[in-house]
């Protein structure tokens, strides 16, 4: 049958109105961080955190060499980050007011900025990740308020930390490389695979008998 031009009119109505929906409901997704990949790498009592050095805008790489990690408390803990990189520096200083409020104890630091993160009115609008490590624990830090452990020796985040985290844990699992040729090769695959990170890595370690 024939529809009315007020039966086309409603049903033209009605499909805007679910494509402002859907477009709202994108818009509202949690950011998707691009332009970086940090890997963290836990063995045979070495840590050791690397970061790729490329910064991109849209379709446009900024910068090759940015430096995305950061040691903190005399080089007894090491932090790396992804997302925006004002964000991620607000987050730093951040971290280091809880670590010197608890005397250094890391676990409880970022328990105590992941809930800040999450409720604060200006800290929850900050798009950024964190991967934070010292000789004990190893975490991941996010907006929504999560502080996750690894469930094996490795951690990554970024857009390339998929490609990265898989191959680190098969290097791990497979062979005696040691944590830094694992992280560096790791790293390699990652930026083969991801647009958005390059071969311009920068190295932290952490050994478990030093502060280096």
């Amino acid at each position: 049958a024939t529809r009315s031009p007020l039966q086309c009119r409603a049903s033209t109505m009605a499909l805007i109105r679910g494509v402002r929906l859907a477009m709202r409901a994108a818009s509202s997704e949690a950011p998707v961080f691009h332009g970086t990949t940090i890997l963290c790498v836990r063995k045979a009592g070495e840590t050791v955190m690397i970061g790729d050095g490329q910064v991109t805008l849209g379709s446009q790489v900024i910068k090759g060499n940015a430096r995305k990690l950061r040691r903190l408390r005399e080089g007894r803990i090491v932090a790396g980050f992804a997302g925006a990189t004002a964000d991620a520096m607000t987050l730093m200083e951040r971290l280091e007011e809880k670590l010197d409020e608890h005397s250094g104890q890391l676990l409880r630091s970022c328990v105590d900025l992941a809930a800040a993160w999450r409720t604060d009115k200006y800290l929850r609008r900050l798009e950024a990740m964190m991967l934070v490590a010292d000789q004990k624990h190893m975490l991941t830090l996010t907006g929504s308020g999560d502080v996750l452990e690894p469930q094996n020796s490795v951690m990554a985040i970024g857009s390339g930390g998929g490609f990265a985290y898989a191959a680190a844990l098969a290097l791990t699992k497979n062979g005696d490389l040691p944590a830094e040729e694992i992280a560096k090769k790791a790293m390699e695959i990652a930026a083969e695979m991801c647009v958005y990170t390059n071969d311009s890595f920068i190295v932290e370690k952490i050994s478990s008998d030093s502060s280096e």
